[in-house]
C-alpha cells in the first residue's frame, strides 16, 4: 500500500511548472526553490513510510502543491529574526536580552555598512586600536582609570583570571561560585583560565576572617561574584566590598569583582535593588566585570574596568584576541556610554531602563488602549486587562517582581494553548504567557507599534486565515 502512495508522488519539476508554485518561486534562485520543493516532497515519503495509515486524501495534487507552497515560504524567513514580546520579562535572555537604542543601533548599522577607524588613527595616519574607541568614554562615565570589551562577561572572566591569576590561587567564597547561562560554572571557567580556586567559608556565611585565613604564598587575588541570578537569605553572612577591598591593600592582592548585571544608574526607587558600577568601583575595586546586554542596555559583550596596570595585562593577553569584539558591538556601545552623560535621558532613550522605571498608571492606559483596540476589531475574543507580575530577566535582580498589567485573551473558538501557538507561529512571532487560561501579553515590553500587529494576527486567527 505505501509503494502504491510513493507512485503518486509528483517529480520536482512537474511542481515547478504549478503556477501557484512558480508566482511564489519566481524572485526566489532556482537552487533556493529547489531544495523547498524537495525538502517538502521528503517530508511527504517519510510520513508515508512511517504511517501505515497515512490519509491518501493528502496526496490530492492540490495538497501538495499546498504541502509546497508552505515549504517554500518557510524557507524565505529568516532564522534570526524580529519577536514582539509580550512575556513581561524585560532582559529575557532566549529573545535577545536587551534591546538596543535607537542611536545605539544607528550607530552599529553605520559600522557595518561601510568602512571605519576600528584599528585606525586618521590623526596620526597609522594603525589603531580597537579598544580606544570606548575606552575613554568608559572612564569618564564609570571614574574609572582603563576600560576594554571582550565578547559576554564569562570571556571577561576568562581573560582577567588568565591574566591576573594564573597558576596562583584565587579566594572566593563558597556562596558565590555561581552557574550562569548555558551551564558555565565559576569553579570550571576558573580551571579553564589557569587560575587555582580557593574556596573558603560555606554556602550561606562568609566572613572577612575567612578570607584573610586562606591568603598565602601562592594567592594572586581575591575575588567577591555578584549572586545575581539567585539570593540567599536566612542565616546569612558575607563580606563586604569595602572589607574585601582593605583586606587586599593590606596584603597587596588585587580585589575582583564580578558583578554581572551592570547597572549604570540607581533605580532602587522602582523596586530593584542591583550594585551599581559606580558604587562597586567607589568601594574599592581594582577589576570591574559585567556584561553589556543586562542592565546596562548595550549590545552583548564583556566589559572589564578599572586600574589601569591591570587592564593593561589583559590587553596584552594572547586571549584578548580570541575573545575582542567586532566594528558593530563597540560603536552600539559607544552610543550607549554616551547616552549615560545624562542619567535622566538614559532613563528614557535606553530601553532597558524606560522598560523597568514606566510607572503603573501608564501601563495600565496602555493596556486598556490596546484591549480596547483588539475588541474593536475582534468580535470572538474575550478581552480584558489584568494584573501582571514581569520579572527583569536575563540574570538579573532575582526575586524581584515588576507589578504591571497585561492583556488577557481566550476564545470559545480556539482553546488557549492553540491560541498560544498560533500567535508565535506567525510572523512576526508575538510571544506571550498563559496563566488561569488566558494567554496574556504583558504591556510592559511591548511598545505602541507592536499593537497594530498583535490586532491583525488575532483577526487572522479569528477569520481561520493565519
Amino acid at each position: 500500500m505505501n509503494t502504491e502512495l510513493l507512485r503518486k508522488l509528483p517529480k520536482v519539476d512537474e511542481l515547478l511548472q504549478e503556477e501557484s508554485i512558480v508566482r511564489i518561486t519566481c524572485t526566489m534562485p532556482r537552487r533556493q526553490a529547489l531544495k523547498a520543493v524537495r525538502a517538502a516532497l521528503e517530508n511527504l515519503r517519510q510520513r508515508i513510510l512511517q504511517d501505515a495509515s497515512f490519509d491518501a486524501a493528502l496526496l490530492q495534487r492540490h495538497r501538495i502543491v499546498e504541502a509546497v507552497a508552505l515549504e517554500i515560504a518557510c524557507s524565505k524567513k529568516r532564522s534570526l529574526r524580529r519577536v514582539i514580546n509580550g512575556t513581561g520579562v524585560v532582559l529575557h535572555t532566549n529573545l535577545g536580552r536587551a534591546k538596543l537604542s535607537r542611536v545605539a543601533a544607528a550607530a552599529a548599522m553605520e559600522a557595518a555598512c561601510g568602512y571605519s577607524t576600528l584599528e585606525y588613527d586618521p590623526k596620526q595616519g597609522q594603525r589603531g586600536s580597537r579598544h580606544s574607541h570606548i575606552e575613554k568614554i568608559i572612564c569618564d562615565i564609570a571614574g574609572c582609570e582603563a576600560a576594554m570589551a571582550v565578547n559576554n562577561n564569562a570571556a571577561a572572566t576568562m581573560l582577567c583570571l588568565a591574566a591576573m591569576g594564573c597558576g596562583k590561587e584565587i579566594i572566593v567564597s563558597r556562596g558565590e561560585l555561581v552557574e550562569i547561562g548555558g551551564s558555565f560554572r565559576v569553579p570550571e571557567i576558573m580551571e579553564q583560565s589557569g587560575a587555582i580556586l580557593k574556596e573558603v567559608g560555606t554556602t550561606n556565611k562568609t566572613r572577612i576572617s575567612d578570607y584573610e585565613a586562606a591568603i598565602g604564598e601562592r594567592t594572586g587575588a581575591l575575588m567577591k561574584v555578584h549572586t545575581s541570578n539567585y539570593r540567599i537569605i536566612g542565616f546569612t553572612e558575607e563580606a563586604s566590598l569595602a572589607e574585601l577591598s582593605a583586606l587586599g591593600r593590606a596584603r597587596g592582592l588585587p580585589l575582583i569583582y564580578d558583578m554581572g548585571s551592570g547597572l549604570m544608574v540607581d533605580v532602587s526607587a522602582f523596586g530593584i535593588k542591583e550594585p551599581t558600577v559606580k558604587e562597586s568601583l567607589a568601594a574599592g575595586t581594582d577589576v570591574l566585570l559585567f556584561s553589556g546586554d543586562k542592565l546596562l542596555g548595550g549590545p552583548q559583550c564583556g566589559l572589564i574596568i578599572g586600574k589601569k596596570e591591570y587592564i593593561q595585562k589583559m590587553k596584552k593577553h594572547p586571549l584578548a584576541r580570541v575573545l575582542r569584539v567586532d566594528k558593530m558591538t563597540l560603536a552600539a556601545m559607544e552610543e550607549t556610554f554616551r547616552t549615560y552623560y545624562d542619567e535622566a535621558r538614559a532613563l528614557v532613550e535606553i530601553p532597558v531602563l524606560a522598560m523597568l522605571t514606566r510607572e503603573q498608571e501608564a501601563l495600565k492606559r496602555e493596556a486598556q488602549a490596546l484591549a480596547e483596540a483588539v475588541a474593536a476589531a475582534c468580535k470572538g475574543f474575550d478581552v480584558q486587562v489584568v494584573p501582571a507580575e514581569g520579572m527583569v530577566g536575563g540574570g538579573s535582580a532575582p526575586g524581584t517582581t515588576l507589578w504591571g498589567w497585561a492583556v488577557a485573551l481566550c476564545s470559545s473558538g480556539c482553546p488557549v494553548a492553540q491560541l498560544e501557538q498560533r500567535l508565535r507561529s506567525g510572523e512576526p512571532p508575538i510571544v506571550g504567557r498563559i496563566a488561569k487560561e488566558k494567554v496574556l501579553l504583558d504591556v510592559r515590553t511591548l511598545t505602541p507599534e507592536d499593537y497594530p500587529v498583535i490586532v491583525r494576527r488575532l483577526l487572522e486567527i479569528e477569520q481561520g486565515s493565519d
